[in-house]
Order: structure tokens, then sequence, then C-alpha cells
């Protein structure tokens, strides 16, 4: 870990091969996160439909534990893949501005994200909104934070 607070990560080899793997695997991440995001829809009515069921096709609403279940795993590893790509792009030469932005919209994109579900199923199907528009953030601050992260890595000092 001493490694990613000092200015060395592109000079040090075997550490830059290590934060390119990385950024394979979550742009692996990305890309099957939007496959799913597509398959589920990105209007209001498909999602509402996804969380909420639909008699009329035979598709159950989402239950508790598949809701809790989903809800555990991600915490967790959008958790470790933010505070990853976040702190990497500290180094990257962008205006702090810019910084504060990717790591905010980031982050609360991907609570929106895990919490609209929650909402979706038992208060509203209004929240499917803030579900859309936080998977939109989120894959566009991902998207963000990789491709900032690459060009930082293979830029000239």
């Amino acid at each position: 870990m001493r490694f990613f607070i000092s200015n060395d990560i592109r000079t040090n080899s075997l550490l830059k091969l290590i934060i390119v793997f990385t950024l394979v695997f979550f742009l692996f991440l990305w890309v099957t996160n939007l496959l799913l995001y597509l398959k589920i829809g990105l209007s209001y009515n498909s999602v509402v439909e996804y969380y909420r069921g639909n008699e009329e096709a035979f598709r159950p609403p989402k239950s508790y534990i598949g809701l809790l279940e989903e809800a555990h795993f991600h915490f967790f590893s959008m958790a470790v893949i933010l505070v990853t790509l976040n702190h990497l792009i500290l180094f990257a030469r962008i205006k702090n501005s810019w910084k504060l932005m990717l790591i905010l919209s980031s982050f609360v994109s991907a609570f929106g994200d895990i919490i609209s579900g929650w909402f979706i199923r038992y208060l509203s199907p209004l929240f499917a909104y803030l579900k859309i528009i936080s998977v939109v953030v989120l894959q566009v601050s991902l998207a963000l934070l990789l491709l900032l992260i690459t060009r930082f890595l293979y830029e000239k000092k």
C-alpha cells in the first residue's frame, strides 16, 4: 500500500502492471453492468416492472431477500471499486474541482443505484427516475475515472 501514497505509480513497472490489470477488470465490470441495465431497460416502465413485477407477464416482484442479497454484495463491491478508482484519480493532473465532482458523483450515484430498488419496491414507483439517473451518472463517472486514470498512467511526465 505504500505505493498508493506516492507519486511513483507511473515509474514502478510492477505497480503499473497491477493497476492496468485492475483497470481491465473494472472495464469488464463496466461493460457487464451496462449490459445488465440494457437487459432491464432504462425506461420508467421497465424499471418499475423489474422491481414491482408484472402479473400479465408473470413477472414476480423482487423479493425482500433478493434485494437484501443484492444490496449486501453491492455495498461492499462498489465501496472497493470506488475507493480504488477515486484514490488513483487523485494522482491525475486534473483540476481538484473535477476530482471532487468525480468522487461525489461516483459515490452518490452508486448509493442511489443500490437504494433506489428498495424505494421502488416498497415506497413508490416514482423512484424509478432516481434509479435511471443514478445508473447513468454511475456509468459515466466510472467511464471517466477509467479513462482519466489510464491517460495518467501513460502520459509523459
